[in-house]
């Protein structure tokens, strides 16, 4: 019996070593709508394009929507959109619904989503 087990853990171990290049290539996704081809801006970005006026603090893109955000606020990011700078907001419905809404970041405009 104890043969039976190590031969079953050696046969997972190396089923999971089988599998790992599978979700590696999972993790590499496509951008979500909104985001564009080139994908989102990291913190020390996000904080010179708001910096030099390329777009709107967070705070006044979520103000600009709130009564359109049906729940709450889960991710912030800011993308590479179609035509600009947009700030790609997921949001948490109250009846467990995630929802992803798309502002303009230089006008705080929803322009996708719901």
């Amino acid at each position: 019996m104890a043969a039976f087990g190590r031969c079953s853990v050696f046969a997972l171990l190396a089923l999971l070593v089988a599998l790992g290049p599978v979700r590696a290539q999972e993790a590499v996704r496509a951008p979500h709508p909104g985001e564009g081809a080139h994908g989102c801006l990291n913190a020390k970005e996000r904080r010179a394009a708001v910096e030099n006026g390329s777009a709107l603090k967070l705070a006044a893109a979520i103000h600009a929507v709130k009564n359109r955000m049906p729940g709450t606020l889960v991710r912030a990011r800011l993308c590479h959109g179609h035509d600009g700078l947009v700030y790609v907001l997921t949001v948490l419905s109250h009846d467990g619904k995630v929802t992803r809404l798309t502002v303009d970041a230089v006008k705080g405009t929803l322009v996708g989503g719901l």
